[in-house]
């Protein structure tokens, strides 16, 4: 198992310009070796395995190559943080005082689960009004090394290392924990596995936000586990926004025959 990766930082840049600096080097980055429509077509194929091979998700297909890896991080990974950030703001809009989204958590850590790029981490952790540090987890060496570069763009204090997020070791203390697009790629019994214990933490004071698509081939086992959380006092959600796509993003949407005009997604948030 890899070493976990350190880093931090504070600064008063805004998010949006944070964001901005991220992309461009991003760009950079991933663009440096490999041509648009090489990661243009990688996209094409990385579309098709979440769609219709996601077997291959768990065997590690999605990120099996320097195409599909630059296309998920140009593309699903801005997706990714900012549906994310809009569900933490609509959420927010709507929560009690103090706000259990972005308030109140001084010395709680947020653990980013299969964090993937970060996306997730970095879209909460930098909307809460004192950043706590972030524990990346997942089991991918290059989506662990690409979380650390997301969350120093963002000025999120983070330590991150790979691990199976079924069995990995929690803080033992109160926590905030975001799943976002990670429950769905796990076998039936490990999740089920995961998502009691995830409710229980809850029920001792975490934070939890689960996230994943809103198409209804994807997230079987979604209803089942909406109606526990309901239960248990927290909620699910369906949601619509319309942004605008960054320049990189949209270009590679229309390069690769989608449709990205609004973000789509669901939730469901239980509070301690």
């Amino acid at each position: 198992m890899a070493e976990p990766v350190e880093h931090s930082g504070s600064s008063a840049v805004s998010d949006d310009t944070r964001f901005d600096h991220w992309l461009d080097a991003l760009e950079t980055r991933h663009l440096a070796d490999l041509t648009f429509p090489q990661v243009s077509s990688a996209l094409r194929a990385l579309s098709s395995t979440y769609v219709e091979r996601r077997q291959r998700i768990r065997e590690g297909g999605a990120l099996d190559g320097a195409g599909k890896r630059a296309a998920f991080a140009l593309f699903y990974a801005p997706l990714h943080f900012l549906l994310v950030r809009e569900i933490v703001r609509a959420l927010s809009e709507t929560a009690s005082r103090p706000n259990p989204l972005t308030g109140g958590t001084k010395g709680m850590p947020l653990v980013d689960l299969g964090c993937g790029t970060g996306a997730a981490g970095a879209a909460w952790g930098s909307a809460i009004a004192t950043p706590p540090a972030v524990i990346g987890l997942d089991r991918h060496p290059w989506a662990v090394a690409e979380a650390a570069e997301t969350y120093r763009a963002f000025h999120v204090s983070a330590r991150t290392r790979r691990a199976d997020i079924a069995t990995a070791a929690l803080p033992k203390g109160p926590a905030s924990i975001v799943a976002a697009f990670t429950l769905n790629e796990m076998d039936e019994a490990a999740r089920d596995t995961l998502m009691k214990r995830l409710v229980e933490r809850a029920g001792r004071g975490d934070r939890l936000l689960i996230v994943e698509p809103i198409a209804g081939v994807v997230a079987r086992w979604w209803n089942a586990w909406r109606a526990q959380i309901e239960a248990a006092g927290g909620r699910g959600d369906e949601w619509r926004f319309r942004v605008e796509l960054p320049p990189i993003v949209a270009k590679l949407d229309r390069a690769a025959g989608l449709n990205h005009r609004e973000l789509t997604g669901r939730s469901l948030w239980l509070a301690g």
